[in-house]
């Protein structure tokens, strides 16, 4: 789905399930898209059976997510949804798709949901063994016949109920004041997965999720990522002074600021 799936992409973000994306990270997809870089999201499964939902239905609801938060590039390696597992083939096929893609950035949905989809923290082996095998020489016919390519950057957003609490190697906010609307309007087109009292539920979760995460850098809403490495550069000021701060003038302390530290 989409347009152009034969240039390289700045970004390719992997999830099991369509909506998963859009729920964690879509905010930032849009911005991203938005601020002019080429974005493809891979689903690596139909996400179906579901109780409502139909392999056609869910088709049409991802493509219509795709369109509104702009993205170039959707795609659905159609591995098994709920029995999804770690293991050669499902490495196989994504990075198959990183080595056509060529990303400059791998993101990954990152976690273990055991009251939701074991497929959460499948995917996220898979993803990163997908990028590791994505560079592998001499194996090409596992590829597809496509050339080795090594991702340069891998970026985790974390599922929000993980089981686990993670010492990830470092972490940051995207600020997604601007693209909020959009993300719950892409979030909206999965009629068949929330119904009208289910999508009030979720989307009063999701704008306090991303208040609760933007407001610690003083932004309305935000997204949180993490990195297994740390964040490097070389001019201290642009690296630190990316967030806000306080969202309001700080007058005196215990009284008008929000306690950020």
């Amino acid at each position: 789905m989409g347009t152009g799936a034969d240039k390289p992409l700045d970004v390719l973000a992997v999830a099991p399930h369509p909506d998963d994306l859009e729920i964690i990270c879509g905010g930032t997809l849009a911005k991203l898209v938005n601020q002019g870089y080429r974005v493809g999201m891979l689903d690596l499964t139909t996400g179906e059976p579901t109780p409502r939902g139909s392999v056609e239905t869910r088709k049409r609801e991802a493509e219509a997510a795709r369109k509104i938060l702009g993205v170039h590039v959707r795609e659905c390696l159609e591995l098994p949804n709920r029995v999804l597992m770690d293991g050669p083939e499902a490495r196989f096929a994504v990075a198959t798709a990183v080595r056509r893609h060529r990303p400059t950035v791998l993101l990954t949905v990152a976690g273990r949901t055991p009251a939701a989809s074991p497929d959460h923290h499948q995917g996220h082996l898979i993803a990163e063994a997908g990028r590791f095998y994505s560079q592998l020489t001499k194996w090409d016919e596992r590829f597809d016949g496509t050339t080795p390519y090594r991702v340069p950057h891998l970026v985790y957003a974390p599922m929000p109920f993980d089981a686990e609490d993670r010492n990830w190697r470092s972490r940051f906010v995207v600020d997604i004041d601007d693209t909020m609307d959009q993300k719950i309007a892409a979030i909206r087109c999965y009629e068949s997965q929330f119904d009208k009292q289910r999508l009030e539920k979720v989307e009063h979760w999701i704008r306090g999720l991303n208040a609760f995460h933007g407001g610690a850098c003083g932004y309305r809403y935000g997204e949180f990522f993490a990195m297994p490495t740390p964040i490097g550069g070389q001019d201290l000021i642009s690296i630190v002074s990316g967030s806000k701060g306080s969202p309001a003038p700080v007058d005196l302390p215990g009284k008008s600021h929000l306690p950020m530290g």
